[in-house]
């Protein structure tokens, strides 16, 4: 059961990065470039690891940089949460327990296999992602 599931995120996944690996990392390189407007993030350690956290998980089934999905897109949560000194951990705490009600009422999975560390990670990724 768990390697039927673990299939089905990763077609998932292969499905909402548009199944090329060499365009995935370009494509979020130069969005994120383009909306930070302080110049290219890709280098950044944080944009480095949350991304490759991400890109391993499902997030990008339900989320995308700058469209609304299923899920908000990270631009938005990065402008929600910037300068919340409390935004990694609690934003990592819900990626981990899932949730309702912050962005509507459709729930966000829980991803308990992903460690506390992991989701916070992914969460520093996001959080780079603020549009101006």
């Amino acid at each position: 059961m768990k390697k039927y599931l673990v299939s089905i995120a990763l077609l998932g996944i292969l499905a909402a990065c548009g199944g090329g690996s060499s365009s995935d990392k370009k494509s979020g390189d130069s969005t994120a470039s383009s909306s930070s407007g302080s110049g290219d993030i890709s280098a950044n350690p944080d944009y480095i690891a949350g991304f490759a956290v991400i890109k391993s998980s499902d997030c990008l089934t339900c989320h995308d940089i700058a469209t609304k999905k299923i899920g908000p897109a990270y631009q938005d949560v990065a402008n929600k949460y910037a300068g919340v000194d409390t935004a990694v951990d609690y934003l990592a705490k819900k990626i981990v327990a899932g949730g309702t009600g912050v962005w509507g009422t459709v729930p966000m999975t829980p991803h308990p296999a992903l460690s506390f560390d992991s989701a916070k990670l992914a969460v520093k990724y996001v959080l780079l992602l603020k549009s101006k």
